[in-house]
């Protein structure tokens, strides 16, 4: 039996929709929310089966990596995140950079030779990196308005991911996969499945109007921390209005403080954009904290250390 486990955003949806189209096989589905990164533990799979692992981070997996490794299954790793020490194990193989210009569909893309190189650049644009999207778009010769559409999509699919709970998103992230999959190319798919497209672009834009209208709780001249109301819209927005605020002021460090269902916080950190470095040391200074360098979360803070938080955060980046 084949698993596909994935992370819920852009990048994760994008590497196994290229995945698939070129080794076309039926799996068993595991995913969630963006920020439902433990994903490991619930592959129940025998001896045998093979595992697939897209856009997670393996240091937050490596117990249940472990498991799968010692129980005989084989296990193909991608991801950009901090992975910690790899393990050495003949039945696993990867693709691990954590370079912040990379991203794991560009990682996927480079794997097969640029089959499917559009949902890549997709991805890219989805997970802010402008610049490694255009780079990666060079060989389309894409004009610039088609740029521009696959950038508005990889930042829907990746704004689809962010939620508390699945019934925070418009749209499941395995339902949603299942949508992009029979499509080679994602200008297909966004002429074709029009009421999807729609949905996603219309929520964003609903969701980010009230986003902007948010003044920032605590700034320095480096940093900005914005706090935002308990309520779904909030919860959908929280890393893209984070990834919105890097590129109006690259200069500048942001954080997005939104609540959880715990009763505590969950936190989104975007590095400056002219030094993309540093998110994920900070976060993962903290519990439940981990990603990228340059945009990294906490995924549960409780009340009592957002005081705490701010004064690294602020340290962080002066």
């Amino acid at each position: 039996m084949q698993f596909d486990v994935f992370n819920g955003d852009a990048d994760g949806l994008c590497a196994l929709v290229q995945l698939r189209l070129a080794q076309p096989m039926p799996s068993t589905l595991v995913t969630g929310v963006k920020r439902d990164i433990q994903l490991l533990a619930r592959v129940s799979a025998q001896p045998g089966d093979s595992v697939t692992v897209l856009d997670i981070s393996l240091k937050a997996n490596r117990t249940a990596l472990d498991a799968l490794l010692q129980q005989g299954v084989s296990v193909f790793y991608a991801d950009h995140h901090e992975s910690g020490e790899l393990p050495q194990h003949p039945q696993f193989k990867h693709l691990i950079d954590t370079a912040a210009t990379t991203c794991t569909s560009l990682l996927v893309d480079a794997y097969l030779n640029g089959q499917y190189r559009a949902w890549a650049v997709t991805a890219a644009f989805g997970d802010n990196l402008s610049n490694s999207a255009k780079a990666a778009a060079q060989p389309l010769n894409l004009s610039a308005a088609q740029l521009q559409q696959l950038h508005d999509l990889g930042v829907c699919l990746n704004y689809n991911g962010y939620g508390n709970h699945i019934d925070d998103l418009h749209f499941a992230p395995d339902a949603l996969f299942k949508e992009l999959l029979p499509y080679a190319s994602p200008f297909d798919f966004m002429a074709d499945n029009t009421l999807i497209y729609q949905q996603l672009l219309s929520g964003y834009a609903d969701d980010m109007a009230a986003a902007l209208h948010t003044p920032p709780e605590h700034q320095t001249a480096n940093t900005a921390v914005f706090m935002l109301p308990n309520a779904a819209w909030s919860n959908r927005v929280s890393g893209v209005f984070g990834n919105e605020l890097a590129n109006q002021h690259p200069d500048r460090a942001h954080a997005i403080v939104s609540y959880n269902a715990k009763g505590g916080y969950q936190v989104s950190v975007r590095a400056p954009l002219t030094r993309n470095a540093g998110a994920d040391e900070l976060c993962a200074s903290f519990a439940t904290g981990g990603g990228r360098k340059g945009a990294a979360g906490i995924n549960h803070l409780p009340v009592a250390e957002l005081p705490t938080f701010i004064d690294a955060f602020t340290h962080k980046y002066a």
